[in-house]
Protein backbone atom coordinates (compact mmCIF):
# COMPACT_ATOMS: atom_id res chain seq x y z
CA UNK A 1 0.00 0.00 0.00
CA UNK A 2 1.22 3.39 -0.69
CA UNK A 3 2.21 5.74 1.76
CA UNK A 4 3.73 9.62 2.21
CA UNK A 5 5.07 10.46 5.00
CA UNK A 6 5.42 14.50 5.55
CA UNK A 7 7.16 15.97 8.43
CA UNK A 8 7.29 19.46 8.81
CA UNK A 9 9.57 20.81 11.74
CA UNK A 10 13.09 22.54 12.68
CA UNK A 11 12.07 26.05 12.51
CA UNK A 12 14.82 28.11 11.93
CA UNK A 13 15.06 31.64 12.18
CA UNK A 14 16.72 33.69 9.03
CA UNK A 15 17.82 37.16 9.08
CA UNK A 16 16.89 39.29 5.70
CA UNK A 17 18.49 42.22 6.22
CA UNK A 18 19.23 44.38 9.44
CA UNK A 19 15.79 44.90 10.57
CA UNK A 20 13.78 41.53 8.88
CA UNK A 21 14.04 38.27 9.83
CA UNK A 22 11.54 35.20 8.98
CA UNK A 23 10.67 31.79 9.96
CA UNK A 24 11.59 28.68 7.81
CA UNK A 25 10.95 25.34 7.97
CA UNK A 26 12.49 21.79 7.46
CA UNK A 27 9.76 19.41 5.10
CA UNK A 28 10.54 16.02 5.22
CA UNK A 29 9.15 13.59 3.13
CA UNK A 30 9.25 9.88 3.09
CA UNK A 31 7.08 7.76 0.02
CA UNK A 32 6.50 4.29 -1.24
CA UNK A 33 4.27 6.32 -4.02
CA UNK A 34 4.93 5.86 -7.57
CA UNK A 35 3.78 10.07 -7.94
CA UNK A 36 7.11 11.26 -6.37
CA UNK A 37 10.91 10.76 -7.93
CA UNK A 38 12.87 10.64 -5.13
CA UNK A 39 11.44 8.59 -2.06
CA UNK A 40 12.92 10.67 1.00
CA UNK A 41 13.67 14.45 0.14
CA UNK A 42 14.44 17.52 2.93
CA UNK A 43 14.03 21.20 2.04
CA UNK A 44 13.22 24.48 3.87
CA UNK A 45 10.66 26.64 3.36
CA UNK A 46 9.50 30.46 4.61
CA UNK A 47 5.63 30.66 4.90
CA UNK A 48 5.12 32.75 1.71
CA UNK A 49 6.90 29.91 -0.25
CA UNK A 50 3.92 28.25 1.20
CA UNK A 51 1.21 30.94 0.39
CA UNK A 52 2.82 31.30 -2.77
CA UNK A 53 2.10 27.17 -3.51
CA UNK A 54 -1.44 27.39 -2.08
CA UNK A 55 -2.22 29.96 -4.78
CA UNK A 56 -0.87 27.73 -7.58
CA UNK A 57 -2.38 25.04 -6.48
CA UNK A 58 -6.09 26.67 -6.27
CA UNK A 59 -5.66 28.20 -9.77
CA UNK A 60 -4.79 24.59 -11.10
CA UNK A 61 -7.55 22.57 -9.40
CA UNK A 62 -10.24 25.36 -9.34
CA UNK A 63 -13.22 22.74 -8.64
CA UNK A 64 -11.00 21.37 -5.37
CA UNK A 65 -11.36 23.49 -2.20
CA UNK A 66 -8.09 23.47 -0.53
CA UNK A 67 -7.17 23.11 2.96
CA UNK A 68 -6.62 26.87 4.26
CA UNK A 69 -2.72 28.00 5.49
CA UNK A 70 -2.49 28.65 8.85
CA UNK A 71 -3.54 32.70 8.91
CA UNK A 72 -1.13 34.97 8.43
CA UNK A 73 -1.14 37.52 12.20
CA UNK A 74 0.08 40.35 12.10
CA UNK A 75 1.32 39.64 15.90
CA UNK A 76 3.25 36.61 14.24
CA UNK A 77 6.16 36.44 16.45
CA UNK A 78 9.53 34.98 15.21
CA UNK A 79 10.49 35.21 19.07
CA UNK A 80 7.36 33.38 20.26
CA UNK A 81 7.79 29.51 20.62
CA UNK A 82 4.46 28.90 20.44
CA UNK A 83 3.54 31.16 18.17
CA UNK A 84 6.01 29.37 15.52
CA UNK A 85 5.21 25.78 16.51
CA UNK A 86 1.09 26.87 15.83
CA UNK A 87 2.20 27.91 12.19
CA UNK A 88 4.29 24.66 12.09
CA UNK A 89 1.53 22.34 12.81
CA UNK A 90 -0.98 24.17 10.41
CA UNK A 91 1.90 23.94 7.87
CA UNK A 92 2.18 20.16 8.47
CA UNK A 93 -1.84 19.75 8.40
CA UNK A 94 -2.03 21.85 4.63
CA UNK A 95 0.80 19.35 3.50
CA UNK A 96 -0.93 16.03 4.97
CA UNK A 97 -4.50 16.99 3.21
CA UNK A 98 -2.49 18.35 0.03
CA UNK A 99 -0.87 14.85 -0.25
CA UNK A 100 -3.89 13.06 0.23
CA UNK A 101 -5.52 14.11 -2.90
CA UNK A 102 -4.28 12.58 -5.85
CA UNK A 103 -5.33 15.37 -8.84
CA UNK A 104 -2.61 17.69 -6.74
CA UNK A 105 -0.52 14.71 -6.55
CA UNK A 106 -0.49 15.29 -10.20
CA UNK A 107 1.15 19.07 -10.21
CA UNK A 108 4.53 19.62 -11.08
CA UNK A 109 4.73 22.89 -8.49
CA UNK A 110 3.91 20.52 -5.55
CA UNK A 111 7.23 17.99 -6.43
CA UNK A 112 9.53 21.07 -6.59
CA UNK A 113 8.37 22.77 -3.91
CA UNK A 114 8.67 19.46 -1.87
CA UNK A 115 11.64 18.25 -3.14
CA UNK A 116 13.92 20.88 -4.62
CA UNK A 117 15.18 24.53 -3.24
CA UNK A 118 14.40 26.25 -6.22
CA UNK A 119 12.68 29.74 -6.16
CA UNK A 120 8.85 29.64 -7.15
CA UNK A 121 10.20 32.05 -10.41
CA UNK A 122 12.10 28.74 -10.76
CA UNK A 123 9.74 26.36 -10.02
CA UNK A 124 7.67 28.25 -12.60
CA UNK A 125 9.64 28.50 -15.17
CA UNK A 126 10.46 25.07 -14.90
CA UNK A 127 7.13 23.77 -15.26
CA UNK A 128 6.37 25.94 -17.76
CA UNK A 129 9.52 25.08 -19.96
CA UNK A 130 11.42 27.95 -20.09
CA UNK A 131 14.12 26.53 -18.29
CA UNK A 132 16.85 23.83 -19.52
CA UNK A 133 16.06 21.69 -16.98
CA UNK A 134 13.00 19.26 -16.43
CA UNK A 135 10.61 18.89 -13.18
CA UNK A 136 12.46 15.83 -13.28
CA UNK A 137 16.13 16.93 -13.33
CA UNK A 138 15.54 19.46 -10.74
CA UNK A 139 14.60 17.15 -8.47
CA UNK A 140 17.78 14.77 -9.39
CA UNK A 141 19.93 17.65 -8.86
CA UNK A 142 18.54 18.41 -5.62
CA UNK A 143 18.86 15.09 -3.92
CA UNK A 144 22.51 14.58 -5.49
CA UNK A 145 23.77 17.33 -3.59
CA UNK A 146 21.69 16.31 -0.61
CA UNK A 147 23.49 14.15 1.55
CA UNK A 148 21.19 13.56 4.67
CA UNK A 149 19.78 10.07 3.30
CA UNK A 150 22.01 7.50 3.51
CA UNK A 151 19.30 4.71 2.50
CA UNK A 152 19.91 6.52 -1.17
CA UNK A 153 23.35 6.86 -0.90
CA UNK A 154 24.15 3.57 -2.97
CA UNK A 155 21.06 4.31 -5.32
CA UNK A 156 23.13 7.69 -6.44
CA UNK A 157 26.05 6.02 -6.79
CA UNK A 158 24.21 3.65 -9.24
CA UNK A 159 22.49 6.55 -10.97
CA UNK A 160 26.71 8.57 -11.22
CA UNK A 161 27.90 5.66 -12.63
CA UNK A 162 25.00 5.38 -15.08
CA UNK A 163 25.39 8.79 -15.75
CA UNK A 164 29.00 9.01 -16.44
CA UNK A 165 29.12 8.35 -19.97
CA UNK A 166 26.94 11.20 -20.03
CA UNK A 167 28.84 14.25 -20.00
CA UNK A 168 26.03 16.79 -20.73
CA UNK A 169 23.84 15.92 -17.60
CA UNK A 170 25.96 17.96 -15.23
CA UNK A 171 25.60 21.02 -17.23
CA UNK A 172 21.80 21.77 -16.52
CA UNK A 173 22.24 25.35 -15.26
CA UNK A 174 20.16 24.43 -11.89
CA UNK A 175 20.56 27.48 -9.60
CA UNK A 176 20.96 30.09 -12.33
CA UNK A 177 18.45 32.57 -11.76
CA UNK A 178 17.03 33.13 -15.42
CA UNK A 179 14.72 36.10 -17.14
CA UNK A 180 13.02 33.83 -18.80
CA UNK A 181 9.97 33.42 -16.21
CA UNK A 182 8.58 36.96 -17.99
CA UNK A 183 7.99 35.37 -21.32
CA UNK A 184 4.62 34.01 -20.96
CA UNK A 185 3.38 31.16 -19.21
CA UNK A 186 1.17 32.92 -16.50
CA UNK A 187 4.36 34.03 -14.55
CA UNK A 188 4.02 34.84 -11.14
CA UNK A 189 4.33 38.52 -10.04
CA UNK A 190 7.08 39.15 -7.18
CA UNK A 191 4.14 41.26 -5.34
CA UNK A 192 1.74 37.25 -4.99
CA UNK A 193 4.75 35.89 -3.22
CA UNK A 194 4.88 38.17 -0.59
Amino acid sequence: QEFVTVLVRDPRTQKEDSWHSYIDYEIFIHTNSMCFTRKTSCVRRRFREFVWLRQRLQSNAVLIQLPELPSKTPFFNVNNPHHVDLRRQGLQEFLEKILQNALLLSDSRLHLFLQTQLSPEDMEACVCGQTKYSVADAIHKFASLSRRFPIEDEERKKEKNDADSDSESSSSGLGQSDDSVSRGCKASSASEES
